[in-house]
This record gives structure tokens, sequence and C-alpha cells, in this order.
């Protein structure tokens, strides 16, 4: 191992990410579709306690009795929820451990996983988004577990969301993991700040495509993955 892949190795142990997570991240900055996200410097634990701490202004300021039973533990329950559980995929060390191996077996039709089931987070109201996601890719030198697949799918989720972004974060990641365009994502999902808020239609959904390579070029291939 060259001097300079190891030290590239050690500075990403050192901050605790993985090669994949952040050549992840590079390709989501790069283009334009990283979650808006700040360095903070703040630990888990930190993250932890302000939000239990703010949540229990918010609490108060509602005129709920946090000395009820059943109301004392809520701000903790809030904090470890959106730190620990729903918000965990801000955090690129908890990016999935992804396996991706050589295409040995010269696959080359399409590979596609339909109804991957998934709940986020709109970042607009903070209510929940609920849904399912296909993706498909046409693979080349790279193939990916099955599995990952879905796991990409749940850590994308896992932060404040819009379904546009989430749905072009998917298809960059694996575009990226399995070195070629020839990605495509689909989204199907409803939106509870448009169900149980505002304009309370308990009864639509919201579509998005991001399509990649002979994905957008091909109106076969196009057509091969949207038909079921």
């Amino acid at each position: 191992m060259s001097t300079a892949i190891a030290e590239e190795k050690s500075s990403l142990e050192l901050i605790g990410l993985s090669e994949e997570a952040v050549k992840v991240r590079d390709a989501l900055v790069k283009h334009g579709l990283e979650t808006p996200m700040i360095e903070n410097g703040l630990s888990t634990e930190e993250k932890y306690q302000r939000i239990k701490s703010a949540f229990e202004d918010v609490v108060y300021t509602l005129g709920l009795d946090m000395n009820d039973d059943s109301l004392a533990e809520t701000p903790h329950r809030i904090a470890k929820m959106y730190v620990r559980e729903i918000f965990s995929g801000l955090d690129y060390a908890k990016f999935p451990k992804i396996t991706v191996i050589d295409n040995k077996m010269n696959v080359d039709e399409m590979v596609k996983v339909n109804n991957i089931s998934f709940t986020s987070t709109c970042e607009h109201h903070f209510v929940t988004i609920d849904g399912f996601a296909k993706v498909a890719y046409l693979p080349k030198k790279k193939i990916i577990g099955l599995s990952k697949i879905n796991r990409i799918v749940r850590f994308f989720g896992q932060r404040p969301q819009v379904q546009e972004r989430l749905t072009q974060q998917i298809l960059v990641t694996l575009q990226t993991l399995l070195e070629t365009d020839n990605v495509a994502v689909s989204i199907e999902a409803t939106h509870y700040c448009v169900k149980a808020r505002g304009v309370m239609d308990a009864s639509s959904s919201t579509q998005t495509t991001a399509l990649g390579g002979l994905f957008k070029r091909s109106d076969k291939t196009r057509g091969e993955f949207l038909s079921n």
C-alpha cells in the first residue's frame, strides 16, 4: 500500500467514516444534492441534551403538565428519537456497510428491487413521510448485495427530507458505488404534512423519479423499469 493511500485510509478511520461513506458524501456535495448541514461540533450526547431541554420548553409553552406520568418522559423520548433513530442518517459514521463485488458472472440484465418500504420526515414540518421505493440498475463491472439497496434507501430516509432530494440522493449514491450511470429510482410516498395538517388530504400520494444513463436515454429500458 502506498504512503498516500495509507495516510488517506488512516484519516478516514480517524474521523470514523468508511471510504464508501466519504465517496458518497463527496459525490452528493459535487452534485448539489447533500442535505443542508453544518458542522456544529456537538457530540451525540450534547445534541440529545439540547433537544431534550428545548422540548421541555415546547411542552411547557403548550401548557402541558410534565408532572403527569404520561408526559414526564416526553422530552427524553423526543430527543432520543431525533438523535438516535429518525435522524440518524445525518451521521455518515452510520452509513451502511456496503458489499460491492466484481461482476464475475457478467450479469448484464436489469436488477430491480420493488416495494422497499421506508419512513422519513418532512424537513418543512418535521412530520412523517411514509412510502415505497423502487430501485434498479444495469450491472457493469460491479454488483451490490441486494439488502444494501434497502439499507441505502433507509439511511437517506432517516433525515429531514424533501422527496425530490431523497430520490436523487439514492440515485447518485448507487451510481457512485456501482461506477455506472445506469441506475433508476422511483418513490411513491404519503406526506403527513398534507394528510394530517393544512389541506388534510388523506388519499393523495406523491411520486418522484430519478433516471440515469440508459434509463434516461432508452425508451425501452425506462419503460421496463416503470412498468411494474
